[in-house]
């Protein structure tokens, strides 16, 4: 019999909370009998949802709680006054062993800020970041981080999320010797800023060298040139709304096209099930749900403007994670390249005491 896994979901995180989380909620209980949900958040909105739902009877906790962090709410003030926050509460559930992974599509940075205080980093992790995997035409998903948890990364930070990307591929994505790209904008040695090429020579000369590409440029996301992409979190936030960006305007472009007339409705009717399958690869609410890697304690972020269906594939991301037992490969990923880690991290601090001293 499978082990239960209790998940706490952040019930008033979300543009259209808390009706996408309860919605996904019972989507996922449909089809998998060995979850319990512990919702957070004002009982006076999410029990009309819940008692509409077929699943969900049986299968939930319901801790009350008014105080909810706002889109727009500053980290720090989340962290510090919102202590009663359903995301706050969501959070401590995981610390003291109520829930196996919490999920939440409120605002990411406060999200970030209260699990790094509440859970703390992995052993030998300076930060967290957030990571996923994004359909490529190749092998199915490159996995991709940090998609907007840290803004500024010096060296040693990307050469961990290059470990911690490196665990997540092959604990995710089932491959064994995942090839490592840092992204840049180009493939020469001599571009890019000082972070990314001092990232570059740490990954050539640690024991992650055979598995170091070399520099990738945007398009190979996509491309599946890589398994793994590491980058700050400024350009991989952008990089990433831009690829979703994209895709919504193809869609709308070739939706519009198939209902100028008659000729190309009934094209659209022959090709139907193809434009179906493709949609449904690149389709957004197919891929949500990122985890923050480096944390002790699985936190998942879904995507704030996501619906039901969205978010029930956030949750199913969240039990694949649990089930596969991701921390505990990262801390043997970490473990195995502990050495490579405290060289990167003694190789930056020197890099920068000299630039200071200039």
């Amino acid at each position: 019999m499978a082990t239960k896994i209790n998940i706490a979901l952040d019930c008033m995180g979300g543009d259209k909370a808390p009706q996408i989380v309860i919605e996904g909620a019972d989507l996922v209980a449909s089809n998998n009998h060995n979850i319990h949900f512990l919702f957070f958040g004002n009982s006076k909105k999410i029990l009309p949802i819940v008692n509409n739902c077929r699943y969900l009877k049986g299968r939930y906790d319901l801790i009350h709680t008014e105080e909810m962090v706002s889109s727009d709410e500053k980290p720090s003030n989340a962290l510090r006054r919102l202590t009663q926050s359903s995301m706050r509460l969501a959070i401590d559930a995981v610390k003291d062993g109520r829930a196996d992974v919490i999920i939440s599509a409120g605002n990411t940075g406060a999200l970030m800020a209260i699990a790094k205080v509440v859970l703390k980093t992995l052993p030998s992790i300076d930060r967290p970041a957030i990571v996923t995997s994004i359909p490529n035409k190749k092998n199915g998903g490159t996995v991709f981080l940090d998609m907007g948890a840290n803004i500024e990364c010096d060296a040693s930070v990307l050469f961990q999320f290059a470990v911690m990307g490196r665990a997540f591929a092959r604990s995710v994505l089932k491959i064994d010797n995942p090839k490592i790209g840092v992204l840049n904008v180009g493939s020469e040695e001599l571009k890019g800023h000082d972070h990314v090429k001092n990232v570059a020579n740490l990954l050539r000369n640690s024991d992650l060298k055979n598995d170091f590409y070399g520099y990738v440029e945007g398009d190979d996301i996509v491309k599946g040139t890589v398994d793994v992409v590491v980058t700050d979190g400024f350009t991989g936030n952008i990089t990433l709304k831009t690829i979703e960006g994209t895709v919504k305007f193809i869609s709308g472009i070739v939706k519009e096209g198939f209902t100028s007339s008659i000729w190309s409705k009934i094209g659209y009717l022959l090709a139907s099930n193809s434009l179906n399958k493709a949609t449904k690869k690149v389709d957004p609410r197919m891929h949500n749900g990122a985890m923050l890697v480096g944390l002790n304690g699985v936190v998942i972020k879904s995507h704030g403007s996501t619906d039901g269906l969205g978010f029930a594939n956030a949750i199913k991301v969240a039990i694949s994670l649990i089930e596969n037992k991701i921390n505990e490969k990262i801390i043997n990923e970490i473990e195995s390249n502990q050495t490579a880690i405290n060289h990167a991290f003694a190789q930056t601090n020197s890099t920068q005491s000299e630039s200071e001293s200039n």
